[in-house]
């Protein structure tokens, strides 16, 4: 298993750009896929964007395609997601997320077994 703690969350202005973190704590991060979700006040949690184990496959909802960017280090056992030309719809909790080790990160969050608790973006016009 793995545990999964966010940062990097904040109040940027619209039109610019946050990197989120997403650190994992267990000794087989590296077998896990990882997700980018979010979930807004009022809102279902939505998919954002998954990366394979080895970081060579990502993609990504077409709400963000262009704009975000999935990454993962496995000798920092971080994975971040970096925001550009964010838009007041972006607003929300962020959330990383781990399916069972050797899973597909997919877009369903019924695949995930693992979730952090979420980092705060606020976005102002």
């Amino acid at each position: 298993q793995v545990q999964l703690v966010e940062s990097g969350g904040g109040l940027v202005q619209a039109g610019g750009s946050l990197r989120l973190s997403c650190a994992a704590s267990g000794r087989s991060f590296s077998s896990y896929a990882m997700g980018w979700f979010r979930q807004a006040p009022g809102k279902e949690r939505a998919f954002l964007a998954a990366v394979s184990w080895s970081g060579g496959s990502t993609y990504y909802a077409d709400s963000v395609k262009g704009r975000f960017t999935i990454s993962r280090d496995n000798a920092k056992n971080r994975v971040y997601l970096q925001m550009n030309s964010l838009k007041p719809e972006d607003p929300a909790v962020y959330y990383c997320a781990a399916p069972a080790s050797g899973a597909v990160a997919g877009r369903l969050i019924s695949e995930y077994d693992y979730w952090g608790q979420g980092t705060q973006v606020t976005v102002s016009s």
